[in-house]
């Protein structure tokens, strides 16, 4: 057999592969999950009014001090053994000292694997009631009120303790204190 028979063989090959697993299985995959789970096929995205703000499955950064704060995103993750973490841990733990959390949660300080974790621990979104409710004017305990609502799992494996999805608890934040729209959040 010559080298051209044999590359058009593998040409052949490579399309009948190519049309079995796109056209033959993946898409009536994805027309199945539009059906069953048509909001985790879109990627599970929160809107307000016509507009998308976000994912309930991607962290979003806010910095406004107006806002619920998520775990440190975009950097590396490093091993316990590198000095550079220690270095960032004590960075980040004195920037929440200087904003009156005197003992952060480890998911304030500490990046997730993925680094795009939406949620953070209770405690965590506890530390930040305080600031919260200076700077929306809010009292304290409509704000717990709120957390609690906005408290979910622990479901399946998912986490081992219950948690606080940032985004949806701040866009509820906004609804509660003043019913404006959330903003672009800023990293």
């Amino acid at each position: 057999m010559s080298i051209a028979a044999q590359l058009v063989r593998g040409l052949r090959l490579t399309l009948v592969l190519w049309l079995l697993t796109v056209v033959v299985i993946t898409l009536p995959l994805l027309g199945l999950a539009r059906l069953v789970a048509p909001d985790a096929a879109s990627g599970s995205l929160l809107r307000q009014g016509n507009r998308v703000v976000g994912s309930r499955l991607v962290g979003e950064g806010f910095s406004s001090a107006r806002y619920l704060q998520g775990r440190p995103a975009g950097a590396p993750n490093l091993a316990a053994s590198n000095p550079e973490l220690a270095t960032r841990v004590a960075a980040a733990a004195s920037r929440w000292r200087s904003a009156g959390v005197t003992d952060p949660a480890p998911d304030l300080l500490l990046d997730s694997g993925s680094g795009v974790d939406p949620h953070i621990s209770l405690a965590a979104a506890r530390q930040q009631l305080p600031r919260l409710a200076r700077e929306r004017g809010l009292p304290l305990k409509e704000l717990e009120r709120l957390l609690s609502q906005h408290q979910e799992g622990p479901v399946a494996l998912q986490a081992i303790e219950p948690v606080v999805n940032v985004l949806g608890f701040n866009l509820a934040l906004d609804r509660l204190s003043d019913g404006s729209a959330i903003r672009t959040p800023t990293p």
